[in-house]
């Protein structure tokens, strides 16, 4: 799914950062129903948020997340804080941290970026996905939002 997307380059040639690359994925693969506009809102947390902070395809996933499990708000969604913490642990029991400047340091390449990094995000995505979409019934999760 997003995984495969990416590893064949998925927003490379568009110039997308890390954060961009997991949300305009997702919203192709997972049918998210985002517009262009709706994409930009993950355009300034590539790079940890600019400021090497949590990891851009990390918080992206977290978009993700929200659009397919939050039916109106956090507080209504009984799964929103377990999944994001799912993720986070999976990933740094993976890659070491979930801060950018550390992943950075250990697996970014001139030559592939930050390659390395973005698609095991999507990887732990879509485990979390795929998990979630067979514990619905039908077409939605508990809390009624669309996967």
């Amino acid at each position: 799914m997003l995984k495969e997307l990416l590893e064949q380059g998925f927003g490379i040639k568009e110039d997308l950062n890390c954060a961009e690359r997991i949300l305009y994925g997702a919203n192709e693969v997972y049918n998210l129903g985002l517009d262009r506009d709706d994409l930009k809102l993950a355009a300034g947390f590539g790079g940890g948020m600019a400021i090497e902070s949590i990891c851009g395809a990390l918080t992206a996933s977290i978009m993700v997340l929200g659009r397919m499990y939050v039916k109106d708000r956090a507080h209504e969604s009984g799964r929103i804080k377990e999944l994001v913490r799912e993720l986070f642990n999976l990933y740094a029991e993976a890659m070491g941290s979930i801060l950018c400047a550390p992943l950075k340091e250990k697996y970014r390449t001139e030559e592939m970026g930050c390659q390395a990094v973005i698609v095991k995000a999507a990887e732990i995505l879509d485990e979390i996905v795929e998990r979630g979409a067979k514990d619905a019934s039908g077409n939605t999760d508990a809390e009624g939002a669309s996967v």
